[in-house]
């Protein structure tokens, strides 16, 4: 059954969803935003929850997007659009993915690793992409309570060390500040895409539509007091801590004596991450699938899907700038257009199909 439970998807929400904000994210709301790098965060997070909020709404129909698509539009045109949403997630992937590699080769390795080293990431995605979504489920509900440990474990290393005043005066990046920094974070926010995906896969229950932008919420709470830290301890020179996560907590005293056992929870951050980086190559995998009729083994179109991005991932190894600055500055708004706009005309979809005229 390619279903997930409401546990399993306030899991994603809650401690899954926050761990892609962590890495790289931080330094870019600095650069941004200055020592107000918390209110466009709040700002992106509110937006998400909000339209989590609207996918719930989509949800009560019982019925999946393709389902919708096809009922509203017809077939071709619907799978035509299922098309255009994979090629949106397959987007969304590649920053992530890009993100995730620099981390593991900067944070694990001493001198700078061979590419073939991230390898074994493409074939743990190829495997999870060829899956159905109740695997995916099954992972988060394993991976909240890692993620949990590996927050608590370096917020609990980290906070004594960090100065919250610097985070004032609050408002000294002005206007600018804060929609420059909510418009580049906007790359980092498309979680309720990710749901959308999940919508007629998991039972639409009473409450839903406020508990799950709540869980949403508790997650973004969290990298708030992240990001909060993280600019305590850094402040002016945290726009060059381009690996937050991995930093923060080196300054704990007790490191002197017990050494760097920070790393324990540095691996179970990395752990989730790698899981975390994988879902939207699934949705996009089993989105275009889904567009060509389910035609054809899972297996085929996640290898097909993977060896693509391990090319590309190869080819812009040393264009990581540009590529950044392109998807965060020229390219932010089909975020937004996908995460944000798309879940509200999703409720315009007709729940029922057309009736056949003679």
């Amino acid at each position: 059954m390619d279903k997930i439970s409401q546990r399993q998807l306030f899991f994603f929400l809650a401690c899954v969803a926050p761990v892609g904000k962590i890495v790289l994210l931080p330094a870019q709301l600095v650069y941004a935003s200055g020592n107000d790098l918390l209110f466009p965060a709040v700002a992106n997070f509110l937006l998400q929850a909000g339209a989590i909020a609207l996918v719930m709404l989509v949800a009560r129909a019982g019925k999946t997007l393709p389902e919708l698509l096809c009922n509203t539009f017809g077939k071709i045109a619907g799978n035509a659009v299922m098309v255009l949403l994979s090629l949106f997630f397959f987007y969304a992937a590649l920053f992530p993915i890009i993100e995730q590699k620099l981390f593991v080769q900067s944070v694990f390795y001493d001198t700078l690793p061979s590419l073939l080293v991230f390898a074994p990431y493409f074939v743990l995605s190829a495997y999870l992409c060829a899956k159905p979504a109740s695997g995916m489920g099954r992972i988060s509900d394993m991976l909240g309570p890692i993620s949990v440990i590996a927050f608590a474990g370096i917020l609990a290393m980290s906070v004594p060390s960090a100065d919250f005043s610097a985070l004032l005066p609050a408002g000294a990046a002005g206007a600018k500040g804060f929609f420059g920094g909510t418009v580049s974070a906007m790359s980092w926010f498309f979680d309720a895409a990710i749901v959308l995906s999940f919508v007629g896969k998991f039972e639409y229950r009473k409450g839903m539509v406020w508990k799950a932008p709540l869980c949403y919420l508790a997650g973004g709470a969290a990298v708030l007091l992240f990001l909060a830290v993280f600019y305590g301890i850094f402040s002016d020179i945290a726009l060059r801590q381009t690996f937050a996560f991995a930093k923060i907590a080196k300054y704990f005293s007790a490191l002197t004596v017990l050494g760097r056992i920070d790393y324990v929870f540095i691996c179970l951050f990395a752990l989730v991450m790698a899981f975390y980086t994988v879902l939207p190559l699934q949705a996009g995998t089993q989105a275009l699938r889904t567009a060509f009729g389910n035609k054809g083994s899972p297996a085929l179109y996640s290898v097909a899907v993977n060896a693509v991005f391990f090319a590309l991932t190869v080819f812009l190894n040393d264009y990581f700038a540009s590529v950044q600055d392109t998807i965060t500055r020229t390219l932010f708004w089909i975020f937004p257009a996908f995460s944000c706009i798309l879940p509200a005309l999703a409720l315009l979809l007709r729940r029922s199909p057309r009736e056949k005229t003679a």
